[in-house]
């Protein structure tokens, strides 16, 4: 089977492809020039403050290659934090404390670092050695997440996060990215995370995949990965619905972590989200969009979008598509 034969194939099965969700979908309803409210991780957390959606609390920002000596004076009263760069992306640059020791700082992997490299790292992050264009960047001290003891089984090391595809307001997919080993305690799917698709209407996981391999336990730690239930459901759902008003993009992915002590806190939101959740799911984007586009109210407010998503998206959505076949779209 040709290559088109087959992407025509899964486009009739509702998987929505690079090239039609930038035309269709990114180049439509994502103007331009609101990008930089989701592009600048501080901006969005601003902005999610002023609409009280919780996020990490912020402990300070440092601007400048001077700024980078008042990093004790910022976390004096907080052992445990993370540094970001607020233009960066897939996680580059970002290094997350979980205490000190002999006067250095240890990383939630165990290593220690010192002052002097850690300086080094924060001066690079400033010059924009981690940010989109390479252009000059500011980075974040924010409060360190602790995840919920519900991933403990199923998750290696670094932070799992919920990624939620948003159309115009209403909730469409989602799945919980899960680091791994390989993934070095990374949520990146793209470097060996596992995705699990998370049933719409319940909140609970579906079977995993690393890459295109569908896996029913954790490489790591062996753990069943579906049926579990997703704490703070809809207020996940409800914190997603709301990035639409909150940005005034009509395509975006929110990205959400599930703290033990606080709940759900916003990540960040991305403008141009990935396609692999199709994977995760075994599901098409587009089947779901058009499903919207044909009979959901633009209009409404978030609690009847919700109710929309949560009665039309209860998986299974159209046919379970084989992994290997929608990477050719998604690629």
């Amino acid at each position: 089977m040709s290559v088109l034969r087959r992407y025509r194939g899964l486009a009739a099965e509702g998987v929505l492809g690079l090239n039609k969700r930038n035309g269709d979908y990114i180049l439509k309803f994502n103007p331009r020039h609101l990008y930089p409210l989701v592009d600048d991780k501080l901006r969005t957390k601003r902005l999610a403050l002023q609409a009280d959606i919780a996020v990490p609390e912020l402990y300070g920002v440092m601007e400048t290659q001077r700024d980078i000596r008042r990093l004790p004076e910022i976390v004096k009263d907080h052992p445990e934090f993370a540094l970001k760069p607020a233009h960066g992306s897939a996680g580059d640059g970002i290094v997350v404390i979980s205490g000190r020791s002999a006067g250095r700082y240890r990383t939630i992997s165990g290593a220690l670092l010192d002052e002097e490299f850690l300086s080094h790292h924060l001066s690079n992050a400033i010059n924009g050695q981690f940010s989109l264009g390479g252009v000059p960047d500011v980075v974040i001290v924010e409060y360190m997440v602790r995840f919920s003891a519900l991933f403990e089984r199923i998750s290696f090391q670094g932070v799992p996060d919920v990624r939620v595809i948003v159309f115009r307001g209403y909730p469409i997919m989602a799945m919980v990215r899960l680091p791994t080993r390989s993934s070095n305690g990374k949520a990146n799917l793209h470097q060996g995370a596992v995705g699990a698709g998370i049933d719409l209407a319940s909140g609970v996981t579906l079977d995993g995949v690393i890459g295109t391999q569908v896996v029913t336990q954790h490489p790591d730690t062996t753990h069943n990965i579906a049926g579990l239930q997703i704490n703070d459901w809809n207020t996940i759902l409800d914190i997603s619905a709301r990035c639409y008003e909150l940005t005034g993009l009509g395509y975006i992915g929110v990205d959400i972590v599930l703290d033990r002590d606080l709940g759900p806190l916003v990540l960040e939101l991305n403008a141009r989200p990935g396609l692999a959740i199709q994977i995760a799911n075994r599901q098409g984007l587009l089947r779901r969009l058009h499903i919207c586009e044909q009979r959901a109210d633009f209009n409404a407010p978030a609690a009847r979008r919700i109710e929309f998503a949560k009665r039309e998206f209860q998986h299974p959505v159209g046919p379970i598509i084989d992994t290997a076949a929608v990477e050719v779209a998604v690629a």
